[in-house]
């Protein structure tokens, strides 16, 4: 629930609109960022979790932009302008951006698994 209001908020704040699609690209994100950069990559550097989950993160929006932008034509989000992009639904300026933006949504992960372990 914490990455589904995350994510649309953030992109309230960057675009000035958002789209539910965004919600639940970031209900997904936020889990397998736990998932995988909080728990299972927990003993690595930060450096490598970062890329992790900016990787996470790029697959989930051109999955999320494959299904809402493709095939149900919704034209969401367009980033064929953008450089080094892929089919308009992903590009490496953005993937750059969701390395410094692992850093905030790993902190968030843990701030929930604390919260999860007092109401214990």
């Amino acid at each position: 629930m914490t990455g589904s209001c995350a994510y649309p908020t953030l992109e309230m704040i960057w675009r000035g609109r958002t789209h539910y699609s965004m919600a639940i690209a970031g209900g997904i994100c936020l889990y397998l960022i736990d998932r995988v950069c909080c728990e299972r990559m927990a003993d690595f550097p930060l450096f490598f979790r970062c890329v992790a989950a900016s990787g996470i993160i790029t697959a989930v929006e051109l999955t999320v932009g494959m299904v809402f932008n493709n095939w149900m034509g919704l034209h969401v989000w367009d980033y064929s302008g953008m450089p080094l992009n892929l089919m308009g639904q992903v590009c490496l300026p953005y993937s750059l951006l969701w390395c410094v933006l692992a850093i905030p949504a790993m902190a968030l992960c843990r701030m929930c698994a604390r919260s999860e372990l007092l109401n214990e």
